[in-house]
Formats: structure tokens, sequence, C-alpha cells
């Protein structure tokens, strides 16, 4: 028996049917395929089934072509016979009257016609000579029913697309005609009746035409638009069809001149309407590209500037989507058109572009669609904006709704034309919006409106309520999540916190909270603008509670915040999130076709924008409050978020685990011109242009680090944004345990300088792991200076070492002959070296270095015109600006100024306080090195009163200015003094914008014209040497250390603090020595008793005198005396009472002689401070 896997037990028979014997013993029998003939048979019925079914389909197929063919043949013969027929209508001996010709003839030419033969034209051309001879009477047109009517309508359609424009007048004028009195007749082809026109007006465009067939033309356009109703659907299918297959062509060239016309004749509320619904369903919006849609939105824009009346907010509405579709292209254009206009400025004053942008994705538009979308941004497209904007008052939510209409087509325009943002944001704060309630109508200045519509909004309520009642931080993250309602109003905050933003920018210190008595009785129009914008003392506490309690949760929760959801659409996918896709990826086509992100409804915004925004304006208000204080004492820290007994240790973990994370993006243009493997799309699908592509990647990494880092360290994240909620002796501290552990990390743990020497001299610990031998390195860290020219010997000796000064360097002093002086650098020799620099350095006198000037009050900020100088001087000596001379003695200056900021960060991490005073608005760049994009430093006005008081009362008196500015001249250039070889001075004018020679300045524009100046001033002239000092200064002190401090708070960093001297302190981290040493019982000598009492009764300022005697400043260190280094030290000088007292200022060591009277001890000390007795006499 032979088992199997059937059950059956039998041998199955083996019947060979070939003819032929197996020879094969081992060869496969029968016996092992009985599941396999069942498998045979199987298929066998199933390729029987196949083959059964293909004759069935092929029987049909063939019937199927019978019944065409026959259905063809019969429908052939059909139109033979009408054509006989018809043609008998037609021939002289059958039929005379027209009349009877065209009610026999209709129904035949209906049946017959072919457009695309010659014949079947004629007949219908005579046809339509009949109908025109009975006349235009309205009676004709109940000679058929409506049905034949719009068969004929369709058939003129279908005929005009066969012919030229020049022999379709009759055909057109008929089919013009039962439009107008039947517009729904040619429903089923309206696409192809305006593409019609198109083709119509683009072959006429070209040749030109009569006036008179022009108008022909533009009723064609219109009449279908036509209705008493606007409710009826047919209605709504003309607009669709007029806008999305008639408005997108590129032959419309009759609307350059014609656009009133075709205004005057259509409904633009139902134009508006038909744009928002089709967007809004998602239709037409995939097929359309990027030039039609660009023209549709320019011919859009046109017709509604020839519109006399106001269309409501369905024409911002429908702006609003139109912008949001192509917001990437015109931001693109625009920036390119800035770039372009400033061709001829010097290249060092901005940042280098790439060729990214000239790609040929881009699209293109004429001059005439240029000059349409410019309209949105100037002066007249603003103001034609508010004039018909009218919001209601009538109740809360009407106002938040009409304001966030406003706002969220505002808010697009900054996102489409940024170089245009102050232009937008200066011309809507010049404007009123009209407000109805139930009193009338009143006009209220736009930066009140938004701040009277923003601070009713939910919202903003509940985040200023946020800190009284103590909610969890899911506060914020909740609010954040998309919601229609809660997006119309983030969207009025926004537009809120840009336009004060720009207030702020623009308002002097008098101006922003003036008193009663600085009331003026005759106030300039500016001033009044400016004063009636302006927030109250209460609403400006609330604005700060409200700026506080959300910006700290986006930084501090911000992955809690991205990962709820706060972008709208957020996809799986972070590349999604910023509208980029792989191409290369197998998912579906909705997720490779993913939204580009949006927050409030604004296309290419994100949560970061907001928190951009906020941070931007609170700031603003801190410095201005730090300036001229207005909030009380400690009003902006929020000590109660944070656990302040460990914050410091915690601040620090945060700070090591972020020089944990090698994940650092260097490159971030290096990749976007190899990357071919991406699309990226709009919201609706259109994929973006190249040039689109790499700014979407852009925010993609600026979204992954700013949410790394906020994962990492959420409290360093609010240091370097928000420093001011923690106390500022917290950071000073908090700044010393960075550099110390900066040094721990550099040093591998020798933060001793000789601990560290002798390390790298027995190769322990190379130089940053190099493997340099200890003798280069040290080396390269010692240098040999003469004094008179400490900087240029220093200069040409490390500035090679680049951050390596951070290391201890050894300097050795010589004289005029070249010969060491005498002394050990034991830590005071740097600090006499690195003092001695800075003096030399910021020296502004004509034998100086000139690379800083001082104000009227001797605050030292970078020479402006240092550069300008120096190419009239390669000028005059016959250099090229192509010359590499003249580049590299460009470059050469860029260094100086880059060591110097090395120099000045060298003082500040090894703790050695400069007596130096710096003006405040360069301590502000300082702080904003630190910050980026976009929250750099922004000029503004009470800056410039550190710079240049003379221009700044001279543009006060300007903006206060009663009359007509333009009477006094003035045109958007500014005028520079530049210096040369020999001392003589040169003018040269320069524009502040774009054409700035034919810009007027006007009562309008005059915000603007002292805003330009101001940022001139501030931040364009000196660009170069504050790039080049913050380098250099932020290659030595991290730049986000700095941001951690103030102008005020980074001015006691540097030189001290300015408080009285507490001599308490003083004394007890003095250190005595020689026969000043205390002894076993801990007793003073009295000579050292009679000091103290002597600084005890000496004035304040007679103390700092003391203190800068000894050690070369006059104030103190900010956490106290224990940080000086080296320390205060005394010592012995002898016993001859008639010697002066005399001092070391490279160790801090002052030498007192042993008196014996306290009178003969101040009278001696008095002399010496007043004398400046100093080394020689020791």
């Amino acid at each position: 028996m032979f088992p199997t896997f059937t059950g059956s037990s039998r041998r199955p028979r083996n019947v060979n049917l070939s003819g032929q014997r197996n020879t094969n013993p081992w060869a496969s029998t029968g016996w092992a395929t009985s599941s396999a003939g069942a498998s045979q048979s199987v298929a066998q019925a199933q390729a029987e089934r196949e083959k059964r079914q293909r004759e069935r389909e092929e029987l049909n197929a063939a019937k199927r072509l019978q019944r065409t063919w026959r259905g063809h043949k019969d429908r052939q013969s059909f139109k033979r016979a009408c054509r006989d027929e018809y043609d008998g209508l037609y021939s002289q001996t059958e039929c005379h009257d027209p009349l009877r010709r065209i009610t026999r003839g209709l129904p035949r030419l209906l049946a017959l016609f072919d457009a695309s033969r010659a014949d079947d034209q004629h007949r219908l051309d005579l046809f339509i000579q009949d109908l025109a001879g009975l006349g235009p009477a309205p009676s004709n047109f109940d000679l058929f029913r409506s049905n034949s009517w719009d068969r004929l309508a369709q058939l003129l359609v279908g005929a005009l697309e066969s012919r030229p424009a020049s022999s379709s007048q009759a055909l057109l004028a008929i089919l013009i005609d039962i439009v107008e009195r039947r517009p729904v007749s040619i429903n089923p082809v309206l696409k192809e009746y305006y593409q019609l026109l198109c083709v119509y007006f683009t072959q006429t465009s070209h040749s030109g035409i009569p006036t008179e067939q022009q108008e022909i033309l533009i009723k064609a356009a219109t009449v279908p638009l036509v209705s008493n109703s606007r409710h009826e659907e047919h209605v709504l299918r003309a607009y669709e069809a007029f806008a999305f297959h008639f408005l997108t062509s590129s032959g419309l060239s009759f609307l350059e001149q014609g656009s009133a016309t075709v205004s005057r004749k259509i409904d633009l509320e139902m134009l508006s309407r038909s744009v928002i619904d089709t967007y809004s369903k998602g239709e037409h919006v995939k097929t359309l590209s990027k030039d039609e849609s660009l023209r549709l939105l320019t011919h859009f824009i046109a017709l509604n500037r020839a519109a006399p009346t106001t269309q409501g907010s369905q024409y911002l509405e429908a702006l609003h989507l139109q912008l949001s579709l192509l917001v990437d292209e015109i931001r693109i254009r625009s920036e390119r058109d800035s770039m372009s206009s400033q061709a001829n400025s010097d290249d060092d004053s901005r940042i280098k572009q790439g060729s990214d942008h000239d790609d040929k994705g881009s699209a293109t538009l004429s001059a005439w669609g240029l000059k349409q979308l410019n309209f949105l941004v100037d002066e007249d497209g603003i103001s034609e904006l508010l004039r018909r904007f009218t919001s209601t008052a009538l109740s809360v939510d009407r106002l938040t709704e009409d304001a966030s209409l406003l706002a969220g087509y505002t808010l697009i325009l900054l996102k489409c034309f940024p170089s245009h943002g102050d232009d937008i944001k200066m011309r809507l704060f010049q404007g009123d919006v009209t407000l109805i309630n139930s009193l009338g109508s009143t006009s209220m200045p736009s930066v009140k409106y938004f701040w009277k519509a923003a601070s009713n909004t939910q919202v903003f309520n509940d985040i200023v309520e946020y800190k009284v009642q103590h909610q969890q931080p899911t506060l914020v993250v909740t609010l954040l999540r998309p919601d229609p309602s809660r997006d119309r109003e983030w969207r009025t905050v926004l537009l809120f916190l840009e336009l004060y933003n720009f207030l702020l920018r623009v308002t002097d210190d008098e101006d922003f909270l003036p008193a009663e008595s600085q009331i003026l009785s005759q106030q300039s129009q500016a001033t009044i603008r400016i004063r009636s914008s302006s927030l109250n003392l209460d609403e400006l506490k609330t604005l700060v509670n409200f700026l506080k309690n959300l910006t700290f949760p986006l930084y501090y929760n911000l992955p809690d915040i991205m990962s709820s959801g706060a972008t709208a659409s957020r996809p799986s996918r972070l590349n999604s999130l910023m509208g980029l896709a792989s191409s290369k990826t197998n998912e579906k086509e909705e997720d490779v076709k993913a939204p580009q992100s949006s927050f409030a409804g604004i296309i290419g915004m994100d949560v970061l924008s907001l928190r951009g925004a906020s941070t931007t304006t609170m700031r603003s208000l801190y410095e201005r409050d730090s300036r001229r204080r207005f909030l009380p004492a400690n009003y902006w820290l929020m000590t109660s978020k944070f656990d302040m007994d460990g914050f410091i240790s915690a601040v620090v973990l945060e700070a090591q685990q972020k020089d944990e994370m090698t994940e650092e993006d260097d490159s971030d243009d290096s990749d976007d011109s190899n990357d071919d493997t991406y699309g990226a799309y709009t919201f609706a699908g259109q994929r973006l242009s190249r040039a689109a592509q790499i700014e979407a990647r852009r925010r993609l990494r600026r979204v992954l680090r700013d949410g790394l880092l906020a994962h990492i360290g959420p409290k360093l994240e609010i240091l370097r944004n928000m420093p001011f909620v923690i106390p500022f002796t917290v950071r000073v501290q908090i700044f010393r345990q960075f550099v110390y552990l900066d040094k721990l990390r550099r040093r591998g743990g020798n933060v001793d300088p000789d601990r560290w020497r002798l390390s790298v001299m027995s190769n322990d610990n190379p130089l940053n792991g190099h493997p340099v031998p200890g003798r280069d390195v040290l080396g390269r860290h010692s240098a040999r200076v003469k004094r008179g020219r400490v900087f240029l010997d220093a200069y040409e000796q490390f500035f090679s070492l680049g951050e390596d000064l951070k290391e201890p360097i050894q300097i050795t002093f010589v004289d005029q002959f070249d010969q060491p002086e005498a002394g050990i650098d034991g830590g005071g020799v740097t600090k006499e070296f690195l003092t001695s620099i800075t003096d030399e350095a910021f020296n502004s006198s004509p034998g100086g270095q000139n690379l800083f000037v001082t104000n009227s009050q001797n605050l030292l900020y970078p020479n402006p015109t240092a550069f300008d100088d120096l190419n009239e001087t390669l000028r005059y000596l016959k250099f090229s600006e192509g010359d590499a001379k003249w580049r590299e003695s460009r470059a050469g200056l860029a260094m100086h100024y880059e060591f110097l900021g090395r120099v000045v960060g060298k003082c500040m991490y090894e703790g050695i306080l400069i007596d130096k005073a710096f003006a405040g608005f360069f301590l502000l760049k300082w702080a904003a090195s630190g910050q980026g994009s976009p929250t750099d430093h922004r000029a503004n006005l009470n800056d410039l009163r550190d710079l240049d008081q003379e221009l700044y009362q001279g543009l006060i008196n300007l903006k206060n200015y009663p009359g007509e500015v333009v009477d006094l001249s003035l045109d958007f250039t500014i005028t520079d003094q530049v210096r040369g070889p020999h001392g003589e001075i040169r003018t040269i004018t320069r524009p502040l914008c774009k054409n700035g020679e034919d810009i007027a300045v006007t009562n309008i524009n005059r915000p603007l014209y002292i805003s330009y100046v101001t940022n001139h001033r501030l931040v364009a002239q000196p660009y170069r040497q504050t790039r080049a000092f913050l380098k250099g200064l932020g290659s030595i002190i991290d730049p986000a250390w700095l941001s951690m401090f103030n102008q005020s708070e980074l001015q006691h960093l540097v030189g001290g603090d300015s408080l009285e001297i507490d001599v308490d302190d003083l004394r007890r981290n003095t250190i005595y020595s020689g026969l000043y040493a205390l002894g076993d019982d801990g007793m003073e000598h009295p000579t050292i008793q009679m000091f103290w009492q002597v600084i005890q009764e000496f004035q304040d300022s007679e103390r700092r005198q003391v203190l800068k005697y000894v050690t070369s400043t006059p104030r103190a260190p900010l956490l106290g005396f224990s940080q000086l280094s080296p320390h205060f030290s005394i010592r012995d000088s002898g016993v001859d009472e008639e010697r002066l007292p005399s001092t070391s200022t490279c160790v801090n060591l002052l030498k007192l002689p042993i008196y014996r009277s306290k009178e003969m001890l101040r009278s001696k000390l008095l002399y010496a401070i007043q004398a400046g007795a100093g080394f020689d006499l020791s």
C-alpha cells in the first residue's frame, strides 16, 4: 500500500498516450500527479470559459459596429436629404419668402450642420442673412420655441470656432442677439464660447480693429453675464466661465484701455463670488497654469480698479484667495525686482543672492500686469482699499469679522511683497477706517481700529487673563489649533502687531506717552496721526501682559504646539508641512501634492511667524521701557514660571546638551542647487517654481531648527529671546558659568593658564585636539608688543588665531630699543595688554586708529564713513575698484574691525573690565546678533539721538512741521560726507529707496522718509564695520550669550556696575601682602585701618577715582569685587611718608607707604589719584 495526500491508498492507473516508453525509472509517475491532474482540469475549464467570453465580446462588438455604422449611414443619408431640402428652399425657383425659408430651414439646418464642411458654413450664411434681414424686432424671437434658439446659439458657437474673426461679424451679431434675449442658451458651451472670444480678441489685437467692432466683441464677452437675478445658477456658471476661460487669456489687450467699459457692464460682486466659490471647491485650480492664474488676478484687479463704487467684502476675499495661490511666485518676483533696482549699489552692503531665482519656472507678466500688481501696494491702492472698506461696530463679533477680512488681505500682501512691507504698513498706518454704529459713522485711525478689534477677540482676552487664572500651558496650545473662528481672530492680532511695531519705529519718546503739558497747541498732521494711534498706559500694560503670556509658551512649549497641529492641514511628514513632497515616493497623489503650511488661514505663514511678530513687538516695548521707563519695576519678570533655585543648573545642563548636538545646519543654500528630487505644490495642487521650492525648504529648515532647539533647551530659548523675564543678576551668573564651561571644554579641564600651558608643553592636551607640538602652540599664543603701537603689533601676531584667542596668551612689552620690560605675565600683563589695545583702538583723535568715533556724550560707535574714507584715499592713489589692492585694502580694514571685536570679546571672556562706554544703538546690535531673523535689530528714531543729535532734532522738526512738507523740496535721498586723504570733505548723494531722487517727501510719506533716514544712518551706512566687529566679537563670545542682555546691561557687562561703590564688599575681597599681610590674630595693620576709614569718608566720585587708579576702571564688577581678576591688592612701599601711593594696574595692586596719620594718608592719596601717579613712582 502506498499512502497519498488524497487519502486514497489505491495506486492510480498510469496511462501513456504519447506512444513512447518511459525508460527512466526515476521519472515521476502518475502516482504523484493526482492533484496535478485536478489542477489541469480546472485550468482547461477556465481557458474554455475565457474563450467563450471572448467570442461573446467579439460578437457584441461586431453588433455595436454594425449598429454604429447603420446609424452613421442613416444620419448621413438623413443629412443629405436635409441638405437637398434646404438647398431647395434657397433655390430661386422654390421659395422667395425669407420668413418661410427661415421657419422651414432652421430645423433642417440644425440637423445637417457640420462646422468642418465649407458648404454647410455657406448654408448657415444664407440662413443668417435671412434672419438678419427681418430686423431686430423682439417679435422675431417668437418664430421658434426656446429650445430651437438654444440649439441655434450652440450651433453658432461651433461654427464660429472654425472661422477667422474677419468673416464672423454677422454670425457673432446674431449670436449676441440670441444670448442677450436668452442668456441660458449657451450654458452647455460656455467654455467654448469664451475660448472663442479669446481667440477673436487675440487676432484683432494684432491687426487692429475699428472701435465699433471692438465694442461688439466687448458686448459678446459681457452679454451672458446680464441677468435680473443674482441667484440664478446659469449666471454663476457664466461668471465662472468668464473668469476662468476668458480672463485667463493673454490676448485681452483691450482691457488695458477699456477696463472701465467692461467694468460697467458686469456685476463685479458676482465675479468675486464666482472666484470664491470656484477656488473654495477646488475646481479649475489644478488645471490653471501659473501664467493663467496671474492673468486672472491682474484682469480682476483692473476691472475692480475701474469700478466707481465699493465692491464690498467679497472683493477682498476673492483677492485674498488669488494672492494666496500665487504668494510664492509674486514674492520671488517682487524680491527679484527689488534686487535689480539695487544693482548699482555696493555688493558688500547686502547678502549675496544666488542664481536660483532666475529659473524658468517663474511666471511671466507684461508691464501692464506688473502695474496692476503694484497698484495693490502703492499709495493709491491702499487708500482706495480703505476708502471702500467700511466696518460696522454694531457688535463685537461683527467688528472682529470685518477687521479679520481686512487683516487677512493685508497679511497676504505683506507675504507677497516683502520688499514693500514698510510702504504697505506706512500707507495703512496713514489711513482711517470708517465705522458704522447706532449713532452714525465715524473715522478711526487704522492702528487704533485694529487694536480695538484685536483686544476684543476671545483669544486676546483668554491670553491676557492666563497669568491671573494660573492655567496650564495647554491653554495657548489649544488656542493655536486650527479653528475658523479663532483663525479670524489671530489674523486681526497678527496685523495689529505688524502695524504697531511699525508705529514704534517712527515714534519718538516724546510722542510715545506724552504728558499733558507736552501737548502742542499746533501739531503737524504726522504728530497728530502718531499720537492718535498710540496706546495709553493701561492699554500698554494689557498689551505687554498679552505679549508675555503668548510669546513665553511659543518658545518654552513649542514642541507641544507643533505636535498639536497648530499649523493647518499639518501632514505627518514634515516635508509636506512646508509644501515639499518627494516625487520619487509611491505615496498617494494627495500626499505628494501636500498643501503648504498655513496659520490663521494665511498660506505660507506658520506659528513661527506669529512668534516672530510678537517677539519683535515685545522687544521694542522692552527697549523703550529700558530707555525711558513707563512700567513698574520688575514688571517684565516671569520668575513664577520657573523653579529659580535650580534654574542656573538647569540652563547649564541644557547648554551642555546643545553643545553635544551635532546636527548643525551650516549649508542652508548648498543643497538647494543640487536637490532636484523634490516637487513642491501650492495648496491647490499647482507646482511651485524652483525658486519657490528653495524658499519652502528654507522655511522647513527653520521649523526643524527651532523645533529642535525648543525641545533640547526651552530655557535657553527663553534666555535668548525673552531674557528680561529673568533677573539680571541671574543672567550674569549664567553668562559667567557659560564662559567657565567653555574654558573647561576647550582647555581639556585645565582652566588655570599655567596649568594649561604645562599641559600643552607635555602634550597631554594639544590645542583643540590637533597634533601640534606644544612649543608651537604656546608660540602662537605669545607676542612681543611695543608701547605706542600695541594694537598693530597685536593684530599682526594674533589675528591668525581666530577663536583660539580664547586661550591664555603671554605678552612681552618691549621698549623703543626692542628690549623686554621687566615683569612676569601672571595675568596682570595680559590685562594691561588688552586695556592698552582698547585705549589705542578706540582713540578717535587724529593720531588714533580712527576705527571708532564718539558722540556728544563721548559714547563710542564704529566710524560710519571708514570705508568711504578709505575709498577716497584709494582713488587718490589711482587704484580702481576692480584692483586687487582695492579689495585687499578694504578687506584689511574689515579685519581690523574684526580683530577689535575679538579683543573686546577676550576682555569679557576673561572678566577684564574696560573703561569704555559704547553708544546704546551700537550695543543693541550686539544683542540682536544672537537673535537672527526675523527679530534682527531695526533702527529706531530714538536711537538716532545717540548718533547725531542735530539730525535727530531736524527729523523731529520735520515730523512736527505744520505746513506742506513738499515746499521744503526734499526727496528720498541722503547726503553722506566723506573725508579725503588730505582731510578735504566731499559729499555723496545716495538714494534711500528705488528711484528715491524722483520721489518727493510729502505730508503722507513723511514717516517713511524719517524711517529710511534713520535706517541709513544707524544700519546701512555702518553695516560693513558693524558686521566685521560683531563677527570678531561673536567668535569669542557666543552671540546667544549676548542676546541675554539689553544695551545698558551689556555696557555694565563690559565696563562694570555704575552703582555706588560698596566699600564693605571691596574690603572683604582685598588681598594684603608685605608688612600689611594679616597676622595670626586677623588684625589689620594700622595704616590699612586708616586707609579704609578714609575710603569710607570719600564721596562716591572719589572712590571711583581710587578704583580707576588701581584697576584702570572706575566701576565694580557686576557680581561684586569677588569677581575682580586679579583681586584688589594692597602692599607696603616703605616708610617714607613723603612718598605718594603708587599702583600696578596690571595686577590691581596699590602700593601704599606706611603713614602714621589719617590726614597725611588722605592728602597723599587724593594727590596721587588726581595727579595720575602710577608705576613710575612705585
